[in-house]
């Protein structure tokens, strides 16, 4: 069951930037059973003063918890850090760099390269979908003014969806050539896909069953793509509602974003992402 983190909780367990380093610190190297440094076990690190740096008891070894994460050589308060974090993690629909730039109080060349950075968190993995498994493709972009082609400026992306589960969508030119891997590199040889009667999927070898919408069939018993629709119909959703406009070159950024919601829509996000933040990037 899906609990709450709220605002109160988020100043309550992080007052200050010791806090969001002490955090950092736990989730990096919590689980080291002794010092790099001399070997002791079960040593103690202490916080150095004036440092984001913590020191062996026995051998002064020192740990630098945020070397090669997405905090590393940031003037920006960690606790802001750590805010910008927990807005990703509320909102449904993502967060501007406008957003953050009127809540952290930075300019917006900051605010952009932490919501940038705070995406590079929610990088889909290697897992392969299972079950039923439902594939299609859309297009995400507007039009360019004067231009009766409705397809000019707008960029493809393929993705599939397990039935109540879990999903994964890629940025690519809606081919052959680009569909084949993506179902063998997301989608397990024993699934079963349903897709329409779009040729990108012929070359699969994963057992298909096609729904015909050419036709205007759109449901055959357990046969359709309902599932996969209402994925991209909510992620334009976000995109247009927040974003408003995303270059092509950022695009697969914001693509892993929602299917980073999408997986993890029935559990606690912040502590998902706070455990990612400390590790290298």
């Amino acid at each position: 069951m899906k609990q709450r983190f709220t605002i109160a909780d988020f100043n309550k367990q992080y007052p200050s930037d010791e806090a969001c380093l002490d955090e950092v610190f736990q989730n990096r190297y919590g689980a080291l059973k002794s010092c790099p440094g001399c070997g002791v076990v079960d040593t103690k690190f202490f916080k150095l003063k004036g440092r984001k740096a913590y020191s062996c008891m026995h051998c002064g070894h020192q740990l630098h918890p945020l070397a090669g994460t997405i905090f590393h050589k940031s003037a920006t308060p960690l606790k802001n850090w750590f805010y910008a974090i927990y807005l990703f993690s509320t909102s449904k629909n993502g967060v501007s760099a406008k957003e953050l730039e009127r809540q952290l109080g930075c300019t917006y060349k900051t605010a952009w390269r932490i919501a940038k950075q705070v995406r590079l968190l929610m990088e889909q993995n290697a897992d392969k979908l299972d079950g039923i498994v439902e594939a299609d493709e859309t297009f995400i972009g507007g039009r360019i003014k004067g231009q009766a082609n409705k397809w000019t400026n707008k960029t493809a992306v393929i993705g599939a969806t397990e039935r109540k589960g879990k999903a994964k969508a890629w940025v690519a030119e809606a081919n052959v050539t680009n569909a084949t891997p993506f179902i063998k590199a997301s989608v397990s040889d024993d699934a079963e896909l349903h897709t329409d009667e779009s040729a990108i999927y012929r070359r699969t070898t994963v057992s298909r069953k096609i729904i015909k919408h050419v036709e205007k069939e759109y449901v055959r018993g357990n046969i359709h793509t309902n599932s996969i629709e209402g994925f991209w119909s909510q992620l334009k959703r976000s995109i247009n509602g927040t974003y408003h406009a995303v270059s092509p070159k950022y695009l697969q950024t914001y693509v892993d974003e929602f299917v980073f919601r999408y997986n993890l829509r029935n559990v606690l996000v912040y502590p998902v992402l706070i455990e990612r933040a400390a590790k290298r990037v």
